[in-house]
């Protein structure tokens, strides 16, 4: 469960623009994701792939980038990938060495491709796939294409063009439903069933999660009596009306999103993507960073305790130990001090260093703000999903802009295009 924390210094506020937001986003063309929909016979269809897929795959090489392939990877790599299959990103860079490496892991092993696209067209994705159906079709000749799934557009585009041509097994990415709002859709429910993870309880917990953008408004945000359904709105507006209450009247510009597990380092990959790019027009918006502690106060923590104070800090904490977690044992000796550890675990121990480190941000000026997920479940992490892109949709409202395009990323295009003598550039 999704509970937001903040100091004593930041709970009075106006709710009235966060409702106002969300009124508007419920009309909002693009926000399919807000009622989580997946077509019933598609999930089925999905899961008789993933299964093939894993039956005749040491290798699922998914092919995207975006919001096409940081949701599922940040799932994945927080999760841990249970199947026997191994799932590899290719198409998110135009880097040869990143490629090559995918190359020579899969080496002479059996592997699948899931190249994920609304427009079979973005340079990146196409170029990988490109490169990658040469490698199926020298390894299996004719039957190469029945190693292909593609997740794209379902009536148009090069990609689903293709996919008719040469009788690919095709999925869905919604009309209304943007990239990095599409980790809940078949963009990532695939890679992520490949990778064995639960998927009907992360769709679940979403769900349970989106019944509460119907309830009362006024019931949601009260402190106390609150309808389970109506927690997950009530702890995202919260969280969207104080980060743009710190941005529109302190003019702290830069949200640093905190964590003290690595493996959580990838969801903020995704986190960084999703405020970015729905916040950042119109020469406004806070600038998404992330640090993963303790690791960076031995880099990062001299700024964050004395650097500019134009800056505030969302910690994510995971409330369940680890059931696995190892223990300090005593050490007759003690030469390194630390036998008034013995006998401790290191989850114990970890925990103690995001209290201190909230506490010492705090009196150094930062105010920090603490969202408690209750585990690294399936459950826990779709009702996070759900709970960040409805933040985010709300905060990028509350400021006045859309927070369903994407118009600057195409800027470099044009200039690239150019230079690589594209027609018609």
């Amino acid at each position: 469960m999704i509970r937001f924390k903040t100091d004593t210094t930041l709970q009075v506020f106006d709710f009235t623009a966060a409702k106002n937001a969300l009124a508007e986003i419920k009309q909002d063309p693009m926000a399919g994701w807000l009622t989580v929909p997946i077509d019933q016979e598609e999930l089925g269809r999905l899961k008789l792939a993933a299964q093939k897929i894993q039956g005749d795959s040491e290798y699922l090489i998914c092919v995207g980038i975006g919001g096409s392939y940081l949701g599922h990877k940040a799932v994945i790599d927080a999760l841990g990938n249970k199947s026997r299959t191994k799932v590899l990103y290719a198409g998110n860079s135009l880097s040869s060495q990143a490629l090559d490496e995918v190359f020579a892991e899969v080496g002479t092993s059996d592997f699948s491709v899931n190249v994920i696209s609304k427009s079979g067209t973005t340079t990146e994705p196409a170029v990988a796939f490109r490169l990658l159906k040469a490698g199926l079709k020298n390894k299996y000749g004719v039957n190469w294409a029945s190693r292909v799934y593609v997740t794209t557009d379902a009536n148009k585009g090069a990609l689903h063009d293709e996919a008719i041509k040469n009788k690919y097994q095709m999925f869905t990415i919604p009309d209304n439903i943007g990239g990095r709002y599409s980790v809940l859709t078949s963009v990532g429910l695939l890679p992520m069933a490949v990778a064995d993870l639960d998927i009907n309880s992360m769709l679940d917990a979403a769900r349970k999660a989106a019944v509460g953008i119907n309830s009362d408004f006024n019931l949601a945000m009260s402190p106390a009596n609150v309808e389970p359904t109506s927690i997950v709105l009530r702890e995202a507006v919260r969280y969207a009306t104080i980060r743009q209450m710190l941005y529109s009247k302190q003019g702290k510009e830069t949200e640093v999103l905190a964590t003290f597990e690595p493996r959580f380092a990838t969801f903020q990959e995704w986190w960084k993507q999703l405020f970015g790019e729905s916040e950042g027009k119109q020469d406004q918006g806070i600038f998404p960073a992330s640090v993963v502690y303790t690791t960076d106060l031995h880099s990062m923590g001299q700024y964050m305790q004395q650097g500019r104070r134009n800056l505030f800090e969302t910690v994510v904490k995971f409330t369940t130990p680890n059931d696995r977690a190892i223990v300090v044992p005593e050490d007759v000796e003690n030469l390194d001090g630390l036998n008034y550890l013995a006998g401790q675990n290191l989850d114990y121990i970890n925990t103690k260093a995001c209290e201190a480190t909230i506490h010492a941000h705090r009196l150094g000026g930062i105010p920090v703000l603490e969202i408690e997920v209750s585990d690294f479940s399936e459950a826990a992490v779709g009702e996070m999903i759900y709970f960040f892109e409805l933040a985010c949709a709300l905060s990028a409202k509350i400021s006045g802009v859309n927070p369903f395009d994407q118009p600057g990323v195409e800027a470099y295009k044009t200039d690239m295009f150019k230079l690589l003598g594209k027609p018609g550039f």
